[in-house]
């Protein structure tokens, strides 16, 4: 592959990208004293700067940024505005599939969309009464001609409404799991943007309604894909994103809370200090919540290493190592069960430090706990604490599902 002619995706310490997110913050804000609305001058920015291409390598025009450094931006993406990284995670698993592939797939145009600034989504997930992670659809994909044709309806559709690409998991005529990529717009896609959740509210995560879809030949990929770890690595970097989206949540707590002590005037008559600002219990507070922060972005970190271990034997070789696989599923599962305990009790104990007023609606304070239990709601921790305790005990390998 050759290299990208156009400006290279800006580095982690550059200036254009601090004052990205920066304005990314400032439109959050924005947006929420506004009432709502969507990202779409993020989406905008990263497109731009071709923020979706930092995992490729600088010699074919990407960033080359190393899986530390990639969940670095993720944190200070979220932090600025958590439904901005959560829109393109979907995204960054279909990057690290494209180059670790790039060898082995003819024909496959994905990687220059990737280099030029397109954004991909998944329509995967179905509201069904088929189990989590088994590959079994409702949605269908049968023969038309020289062609193809998808049906059926999907939900959960991350970054649906943002993308340019729109990856489609379906069930075969035979009765086998396919995947096909094809524009947004392509007739008989219809994105219903219906999603309701509590939190993550604008990540587009609805349904998509596929009637009657067109699907051409060199649309569908590879059947390699499916199957376990062995045909699948870095199944584990969508969860860790879920994570590294929960530290920068965070991170924006301890600046809210800092905020809000700094400015309150007035305190009780019976605390331990005069000025809010000085009292030493909600300084303790704040202080929790920081190191909480701390711990939480230290996790993911210590995860992403363990994914780059993984990543550099794949994108080397035709093969994974099946050990350095697992001790990435191991770190990004450890990474969630003690992520999710500290940041949903720091979201709690935001309150602790401002008073009534705090609980008024237009701080918009309770956005940090419900994007939280949102992100915490994918793939319950209990089933994760659990596998990790058979490991630890029996030996158990991990499942080998993309949920771990």
């Amino acid at each position: 592959m050759t290299a990208s002619t156009e400006v290279r995706p800006p580095q982690l310490d550059s200036a254009d990208l601090a004052e990205a997110i920066a304005e990314i913050a400032d439109d959050a804000k924005r947006r929420r004293e506004a009432g709502g609305g969507r990202p779409e001058r993020a989406v905008r920015l990263i497109r731009q700067l071709r923020l979706g291409a930092v995992r490729i390598p600088t010699d074919a025009g990407g960033g080359g940024y190393s899986k530390r450094e990639l969940f670095s931006l993720i944190i200070r993406l979220a932090e600025a505005d958590p439904d901005v990284p959560h829109i393109i995670r979907v995204h960054y698993g279909f990057v690290e599939e494209r180059w670790r592939l790039r060898h082995v797939e003819q024909g496959t145009p994905w990687l220059s969309e990737i280099i030029s600034g397109r954004l991909f989504a998944g329509a995967g997930s179905e509201l069904s009464g088929h189990a989590i992670g088994t590959h079994k659809f409702d949605a269908t994909l049968r023969r038309d001609g020289t062609g193809y044709r998808i049906t059926g309806r999907k939900f959960y559709c991350t970054g649906s409404l943002y993308a340019d690409y729109l990856r489609i998991s379906a069930t075969d005529e035979a009765d086998q799991p396919v995947s096909a990529v094809i524009p947004v717009d392509r007739p008989g896609v219809v994105h219903a943007d219906d999603w309701d959740g509590i939190g993550q509210r604008e990540t587009g995560s609805g349904t998509t309604i596929l009637e009657d879809v067109r699907i051409e030949p060199g649309e569908l990929l590879p059947r390699h894909h499916w199957g376990d770890r062995t045909n699948q690595p870095g199944g584990s970097q969508p969860q860790l994103v879920l994570h590294a989206i929960a530290t920068g949540i965070l991170r924006s707590i301890v600046s809210d809370a800092a905020e809000l002590v700094r400015s309150r005037a007035r305190t009780y008559s019976w605390a331990g200090a005069d000025q809010p600002r000085h009292d030493p219990q909600l300084l303790q507070i704040i202080g929790e919540i920081s190191a909480a922060a701390f711990i939480g972005e230290a996790a993911v970190l210590a995860a992403a290493d363990g994914q780059q271990r993984s990543a550099e034997h794949y994108f080397q070789h035709t093969d994974i190592d099946p050990e350095l696989e697992h001790e990435a599923s191991l770190l990004a599962a450890q990474t969630k069960v003690v992520v999710e305990g500290i940041a949903l009790r720091a979201a709690s104990d935001l309150y602790g430090v401002g008073g009534a007023s705090a609980v008024r609606e237009s701080t918009h304070l309770d956005r940090h706990w419900r994007n939280l239990r949102t992100l915490f709601s994918h793939n319950p921790t209990a089933y994760k604490a659990r596998a990790i305790g058979d490991y630890v005990v029996n030996g158990a390998s991990l499942p080998t599902v993309g949920f771990f």
